[in-house]
């Protein structure tokens, strides 16, 4: 992920490659009497009224007459890891929405709603990698494939907000785009030319964070990194492997990419 430049509305100006993978929340819509929203599984920071299913609810209620209905949140993505945990709900509850009550929304439609939501939020709403550029919401394909490698998510107990994170770093522009490194590079020399922007500043704070990255390496991962602004890390593997013991006390999934 490269941050490259501070925007005039305090955004950031950033380049990253966004990649779905296989873990996922459970997201149930029914209909009721009234409007309700819960949640059960991982704990949810904050307001539930401002949780982003609620708010995807709400932005679509501007423009469509929509019954009530009743939404179920289990959480199982850990919130404050890089991961688009909440962005991924909203975008699905968005794209539910549009399915149960046969809104027929366009592309552009459902774009726009996810971006009032979030940056990332609108990659969400297709199942394929993409470079994001601009604020993070600004999406073109990419060719890449990683179906032969398996991938193992770590996620320490320790919750990093955005602000935090982007609080930490100093813009810079980087020398090749993540798309030119992606292309052209093979993944076996990722590890010194595709960079994560945000693991400098945030490993001199919290140098446990790297202990992790280099045990990833160690157990012989191709490329490890941290995802987005942390702290959850990653690594891709040639093989199946079980790291779970290597990491207690830790979020642990592992699974075919």
């Amino acid at each position: 992920m490269h941050i490259i430049d501070r925007l005039p509305d305090g955004y950031h100006q950033i380049e990253t490659c966004y990649y779905p993978v296989p873990w996922s929340d459970v997201l149930e819509v029914v209909p009721a009497e009234k409007f309700s929203f819960t949640s059960s599984g991982e704990i949810i920071p904050g307001n539930p009224e401002d949780n982003l299913c609620v708010k995807a609810y709400r932005e679509i209620q501007k423009n469509h007459n929509l019954s009530p209905i009743a939404i179920h949140l289990h959480k199982i993505i850990p919130s404050g890891a890089g991961l688009g945990g909440g962005s991924s709900d909203a975008s699905f509850c968005l794209r539910i929405l549009n399915s149960v009550f046969d809104l027929s929304c366009t592309s552009e439609e459902m774009i726009s709603y996810a971006g009032r939501l979030g940056s990332d939020c609108a990659f969400f709403l297709e199942d394929s990698p993409k470079i994001g550029t601009g604020k993070g919401d600004l999406l073109t394909r990419i060719d890449i494939n990683l179906k032969n490698f398996y991938l193992v998510i770590i996620k320490p107990p320790l919750h990093i907000s955005s602000s935090e994170a982007y609080g930490l770093i100093t813009p810079s522009k980087p020398g090749t785009s993540i798309r030119n490194i992606i292309r052209e590079i093979p993944i076996t020399s990722w590890k010194k030319e595709l960079v994560n922007n945000f693991e400098e500043p945030i490993f001199q704070k919290y140098p446990e964070l790297k202990k992790i990255k280099d045990r990833l390496y160690l157990k012989g991962a191709v490329y490890a990194s941290m995802s987005g602004s942390g702290s959850s890390l990653y690594g891709i593997f040639t093989s199946q492997i079980d790291l779970e013991k290597e990491f207690p006390g830790c979020n642990y999934w592992a699974g075919k990419l």
